[in-house]
Order: structure tokens, then C-alpha cells, then sequence
């Protein structure tokens, strides 16, 4: 069973660029940090103010390490673990001697990187109020909430367990019923006739399957058929004509919880997202002056549904 859940009318990459600024937050850089590798001692209790090294006189602590190397991730995703605090500390470094000389040379005054970092300030408070107000307030007990909703809302249809023979003409398989009516045992023809590779050494046996998952002719096919019952007229599909039997059919079961619990936690992440942003932007005072693009932003948030 296939959860859909429903997209709030808002912009969606409105939420990829909103969860992707939790990144900036302290709390999930460190969230990011390597993992401690499997077997390895526990480590110890961290420091966050500990010095590691200074620059010009100016400490970098053990909190700026955890931040560099969560910022930094993905450059030394290919680093073996003892490395990565080397090179964490190497960037921090490197960052802290470029941007004492950026402040040497004024750049720090320059109005379009103050304009710049603006910005990134407001994403980074954009990211850190997602974090402690959204993310970090989901519940155990929302999210199994959440399944059950969703689980109670899926229509019941039921999974068949099904075999087929497929052969490439039509009069091939009609020939292949007329063995079966007459008392052949449908996995030995299907061993004998099949061109499914698969088919040849398992009977015809695909295992179940719900709706979606098969073509259309071929799953309406099986769909109709009563357990232990055969189609008395080939199927053709794009891949040849079928002879489809149906073994059993049964309820088509939801996913266990904790196969699906990252999938439910992001879809309540979403809604509490929308929600906050729609409460916040209908609170603030929002103008557009440009009609056209007005009506393109009111567009790509479902406004003019």
C-alpha cells in the first residue's frame, strides 16, 4: 500500500529551500558530523568552547569545528574518519585567515556583500526557527498518529497471487488453454512454453502483486480471475499473450510502521512547515508591487486555485 500524502496549496520549493536552511543551524550541523564509526569506543563528552586553535590571537573552538564540518560535509564524505577533523580544522583555518583579510582590505564594507550577508543571516534564523519550532517538536506520537490516518483513509483492494504462461502468438496460447482444459498441470507448461526466463524455472510463479504494478491488461486480467482459476482467451500485452492464473488473492496489507516512519515524519515536517509559513505570511504585510509577478508568485503557490 502506497501512501499519498496531500501537498499544501503553498509553493513547494518553498519547503526545499526552508529545510534545506536548517543546515545553517548549529543544532544540525552537528546532527551532520560523522558518524562515530561501528565498534569504535564511545567518544567523549565534547567541550563546545574547548580551543582547538587560534588565528591572530582569535580562538577556534571545538563548536566551530562541528559547525566546519557540517558545512562542509560533503567534501569530505570520501575522507577516512580520522581525517576529517584535520581537514575540518584546515577549513576553519583557511576561512578565518581569508576573512581577516577581507575585513584588511574593506570588503566587509562593500554593499553588495553586506547585502549577501544579510541575507544569509535571515536564512540561517529562517533555518535555526524551523529547527527548535518544527523539527525539533515532532513527536513519536504525531508521526504513528499520522500513520493511522493515512493507513484508515487507503480504500481496501485486495493483492493476487498470480502465474503466467507467455508465448509470442496468439495461437500459440490458444493452443496452450486447450492443455490446460483438458487437465495439464499449469507449471509444467509454463516450464515448457514460457518465454519469460523467470517463468522457465519457477512454473510461471510472479508472486503478489497489487494494482499498479503490472500492465494494464495483463492486472485486469488477474484482477478478475477467481483463486485457482485461468483466462480462457489469451491476454495480449506489449510483451506477447498470456495465459494468467490466479493462485490466491488476499487484502492487500499497509506497510509495517517502522518501514514507513521516515516517509510519515517528513510528510508531518511539511504540514507543520506550510502551516507555520501560511500563519507567519498572512500575519505580515506583503505587497508586490510588479502585477505580473504577483500573479506568477500567486500562481506558484496554488494562490490562484
Amino acid at each position: 500500500m502506497q501512501f499519498i500524502f496531500r501537498r499544501p496549496s503553498l509553493v513547494g520549493i518553498g519547503l526545499a529551500f526552508g529545510l534545506s536552511a536548517i543546515a545553517l543551524s548549529p543544532l544540525a550541523a552537528q546532527e551532520t558530523a560523522p558518524a562515530q564509526a561501528e565498534g569504535a569506543a564511545p567518544a567523549a563528552t565534547v567541550d563546545p568552547n574547548a580551543v582547538v586553535a587560534t588565528v591572530g590571537g582569535k580562538p577556534i573552538t571545538e563548536a566551530d569545528l562541528i559547525l566546519a564540518e557540517g558545512e562542509l560535509s560533503q567534501q569530505f564524505a570520501r575522507l577516512p574518519a580520522d581525517q576529517r577533523r584535520a581537514a575540518a580544522l584546515s577549513a576553519a583555518i583557511e576561512i578565518k585567515v581569508m576573512a581577516a583579510k577581507a575585513v584588511t582590505d574593506g570588503l566587509d564594507r562593500d554593499p553588495d556583500f553586506q547585502r549577501r550577508a544579510a541575507f544569509l543571516q535571515e536564512r540561517a534564523l529562517h533555518g535555526e526557527i524551523v529547527q527548535k519550532e518544527v523539527v525539533g517538536k515532532i513527536t513519536d506520537e504525531e508521526i504513528r498518529a499520522r500513520y493511522d490516518k493515512e493507513v484508515a483513509a487507503q480504500p481496501a483492494v485486495n493483492e493476487v497471487h498470480a502465474r503466467h504462461i507467455l508465448v509470442k502468438t496468439k495461437e500459440e496460447a490458444e493452443a496452450i488453454i486447450k492443455q490446460l482444459d483438458g487437465g495439464a498441470k499449469f507449471e509444467d507448461l509454463a516450464i515448457e512454453h514460457t518465454t519469460d526466463p523467470s517463468g522457465k524455472t519457477s512454473g510461471g510463479d510472479l508472486g503478489w502483486f497489487g494494482p499498479g504494478q503490472m500492465v494494464p491488461a495483463f492486472e485486469q486480467a488477474a484482477m478478475s480471475l477467481e483463486p485457482g482459476s485461468y483466462t480462457k482467451e489469451p491476454v495480449q500485452t506489449q510483451f506477447g499473450w498470456h495465459i494468467v492464473k490466479v493462485e490466491d488473492k488476499r487484502p492487500k496489507q499497509p506497510p509495517a510502521f517502522e518501514e514507513v516512519k521516515e516517509q510519515v515524519r517528513s510528510a508531518v515536517l511539511r504540514d507543520k512547515y506550510f502551516a507555520m509559513v501560511k500563519e507567519l505570511r498572512g500575519a505580515a504585510n506583503v505587497e508586490i508591487p510588479d502585477p505580473e509577478l504577483k500573479k506568477a508568485v500567486d500562481a506558484a503557490e496554488g494562490n490562484g486555485e
